[in-house]
């Protein structure tokens, strides 16, 4: 009888993960030019709403997953870690476009974010610049993929923060840079 919760526990975990799977409320952080093919993406034409993707959720605590498509600057940041925070777990986040992968044709900007995951974990990448909506169904997918595959009860699988422990989303508005003469030169 020992082993009989061990057994009844498997179905279980694929019948929850089957309902995260194909019941996916999207909260679009779009930013740039990317949210136009994100939004593209959910006309009639490619309807990402046949897999069980929910395009809009009203907010960040009705949503499951967010997409951020754009260019990330690090005054945007603090918000999008923020809005993230406010996702009810398991949370899902796909990064949509090279702006959002790693600072795009701007990464060399003093204002540009190196990408998303400096500041949130990210599960999918979608590259492209613009990436056209067939990539973001096929991102969707691999996420779709990742989430049957997860063994973890109803709590989701726990990443760890990019940011480190004992830092918060106020610590991004922080100066990288410290004032002449600071460091003892």
């Amino acid at each position: 009888m020992a082993g009989l919760p061990g057994v009844l526990g498997e179905p279980i975990k694929f019948v929850l993960n089957w309902g995260r799977r194909y019941s996916l409320w999207v909260f679009n952080f779009g930013l740039a030019c990317c949210a136009i093919e994100f939004i593209a993406s959910s006309m009639s034409r490619h309807d990402f709403m046949r897999m069980g993707v929910i395009p809009f959720a009203h907010g960040p605590r009705q949503a499951d997953l967010m997409v951020v498509s754009g260019t990330v600057t690090d005054k945007m940041a603090p918000a999008i870690k923020r809005l993230y925070d406010q996702m009810p777990e398991p949370k899902y986040v796909i990064s949509f476009g090279s702006c959002a992968n790693c600072g795009g044709p701007y990464w060399d900007s003093y204002s540009v974010t190196k990408g998303v995951d400096q500041i949130i974990p990210v599960d999918v990448y979608v590259p492209g610049c613009p990436p056209r909506p067939e990539a973001l169904l096929h991102g969707i997918l691999r996420l779709q993929e990742k989430i049957a595959a997860e063994q973890s009860g109803p709590g989701g699988v726990s990443r760890p923060d990019p940011l480190g422990p004992g830092r918060e989303a106020a610590s991004l508005t922080a100066p990288m840079v410290g004032p002449p003469g600071a460091t003892g030169d």
